[in-house]
């Protein structure tokens, strides 16, 4: 249930609160005055687009905030999905900035516009004159026969089933198609992957062989040096090491004079260690150096090897080439085993549609059982409102099995159509082409009414929907709003008396040109300015003595 609607900067009104109450509200007002301008308001929190043209102020944003009381609506796991913070009392709220830039909260927490539009729709029904044509629509007309049928839990099964079943389709269809390809290819991959196998790169290092086959290629010089460093450090009669040695004794004969020596005299024993250390290494190293142009044209090969491998395949490392490797050798398992997967995946998929099949026909059993109540109920309702002589038919056909999804759709297999007339002895065909504006208003009135009977719908919005009706006509309209908004909170924009005077609570929209601006406010009426707002509606702006008391008998005081 909508209680607040908070609307600032948003064109002709500044700011503006409206707390509305349960059952029906009606709002009443001059053409113009700013009824639509509040329902376009609210039409921006529950996730339309806005333009900025439409500011009071350019120079300001425009701020929307609905306060809705939600607790008997099952909406936790909507809120859980879209990881929302869940309360009872549910804020939506909507900012947009003069460039056209939005944001929208749900409780404080940001969201997308599709989020917010999602929600919105489970909260709240705008129905205008101009919505009348969405009874023609199939999705509407199929919704409304499963609002009656009552089987929403079989209907998520169905949805859910399908979505998995279309998936696998698709999944099945790319199998094909890679399958297709990976055969077409296939003496080219196993010619890759022969090569690269056959290299058997696996436990080879590159730049372990690049270092060695710089060592053997560089033998001779390498060893010619090394004997040279160690004559130096350690066979010559001046070798670095005497020479050390010989300074170690220097300074042992002076370290009792100064601790400065002492220390100096550990230092330099301590490079006499490191430095016969470094001999020895470089007298191994010599010794393990050797010419072998036998291993180095092994390596050398090697080495010629990864790198046209790389230079092939436009790769950079061994690892690289043993990914490519891995890759190829799916490609083949795919040309060679993919019909496997293909036949595999076929039955499960016509499994799937067989459980599918199944549970659409129980759809259909549920929605042909609930034709002749919804037929009986419409046409009841619109004798009430004077159209006694009209015909409501529901046709239930089968979708076509040449489709690719084999006549299986989102909402099972049945496709509905509504077949009118409003007058007797005249075909029944499409409702746009038979029925007026003000009876299609009266007979999305019924349809409306009839699912509110059946599902829960928080809030319902009629935005002059008893266009083209007048008299007693509008008074039945009246009941059955009145009858309507005892299961769900109803909104009403009317221009009829007879109706206004129906509501448990009655708004008064105006137009304040006391200022150089123009500002659209409203008011809740009490009790004597309902009696003469529905006299005004009744004979104009100076009402008379017998309009008063018109308007009375109508409030019923």
């Amino acid at each position: 249930m909508l209680q607040k609607l908070s609307i600032s900067n948003y064109a002709l009104i500044d700011n503006l609160e409206i707390s509305f109450d349960g059952g029906l509200n009606i709002l009443t007002g001059e053409t113009g005055a700013g009824k639509s301008i509040i329902l376009g308001a609210l039409s921006l929190i529950l996730g339309q687009r806005a333009e900025g043209r439409y500011f009071f102020n350019q120079q300001k944003k425009c701020v929307i905030e609905g306060s809705f009381k939600i607790g008997a609506f099952h909406l936790k796991n909507f809120f859980t999905d879209n990881d929302l913070d869940y309360e009872g009392e549910t804020v939506l709220r909507r900012e947009i900035s003069a460039d056209g830039k939005s944001r929208a909260f749900v409780n404080d927490t940001p969201v997308n516009l599709t989020v917010l539009k999602a929600l919105g729709e489970k909260l709240i029904d705008i129905h205008s004159q101009h919505a009348t044509l969405e009874i023609n629509d199939p999705e509407f007309q199929l919704l409304v026969v499963d609002a009656v049928a009552k089987h929403d839990d079989l209907l998520g099964d169905y949805r859910s089933k399908f979505r998995a079943y279309r998936k696998s389709i698709s999944t099945l269809q790319k199998l094909i198609t890679d399958s297709d390809k990976a055969k077409a290819d296939l003496d080219y991959f196993q010619f890759q992957f022969d090569e690269l196998e056959k290299a058997n790169l696996a436990n080879d290092n590159q730049e372990e062989l690049e270092l060695e086959l710089n060592t053997l290629n560089n033998a001779e010089e390498i060893k010619r040096n090394l004997a040279g460093a160690h004559y130096l450090m350690h066979e010559g009669e001046t070798s670095a090491i005497i020479q050390l040695r010989e300074a170690v004794h220097q300074l042992s004969a002076i370290e009792k004079f100064n601790p400065q020596f002492a220390e100096l005299h550990r230092r330099l024993n301590s490079v006499i260690i490191e430095a016969r250390d470094i001999a020895t290494e470089i007298e191994t190293i010599e010794d393990r150096t050797q010419t072998n142009e036998v291993r180095a044209e092994e390596v050398n090969n090697r080495l010629s090897l990864i790198y046209n491998l790389q230079k092939k395949h436009r790769l950079n490392t061994i690892a690289e080439l043993l990914d490519l490797q891995n890759e190829l050798s799916d490609k083949i398992q795919q040309a060679v085993f993919g019909d496997e997967a293909i036949e595999k995946l076929k039955l499960q998929i016509a499994a799937a549609k067989k459980e599918l099949e199944e549970i659409a026909e129980q759809l259909s059993a549920n929605r042909k059982k609930t034709i002749p109540e919804i037929e009986n109920q419409v046409m009841t309702t619109l004798a009430e409102m004077g159209m006694t002589s009209a015909i409501l038919k529901l046709e239930i056909a089968a979708a076509g099995r040449n489709s690719p999804l084999g006549g299986l759709g989102d909402n099972g297999i049945d496709e509905v159509k509504f077949l009118f007339t409003a007058n007797k002895g005249h075909t029944l065909s499409e409702m746009s082409k038979v029925a007026s504006g003000g009876e299609l208003s009266r007979l999305m009135l019924s349809i409306k009414s009839l699912i509110a009977q059946n599902t829960a719908l928080p809030t319902i919005i009629f935005d002059e929907i008893d266009t083209g009706v007048s008299g007693e006509v509008a008074n039945k309209v009246g009941q059955i709003m009145e009858r309507l908004a005892q299961n769900l909170q109803v909104i009403t924009i009317t221009h009829l008396p007879q109706i206004a005077s129906k509501g448990n609570s009655h708004y008064f929209v105006y137009k304040d040109e006391e200022t150089d601006s123009t500002y659209t406010r409203i008011k809740q009426l009490n009790k004597q300015e309902r009696i003469l707002e529905i006299a005004k509606m009744l004979s104009g702006d100076k009402p008379g003595e017998s309009a008063l008391q018109n308007a009375k008998e109508l409030l019923g005081s």
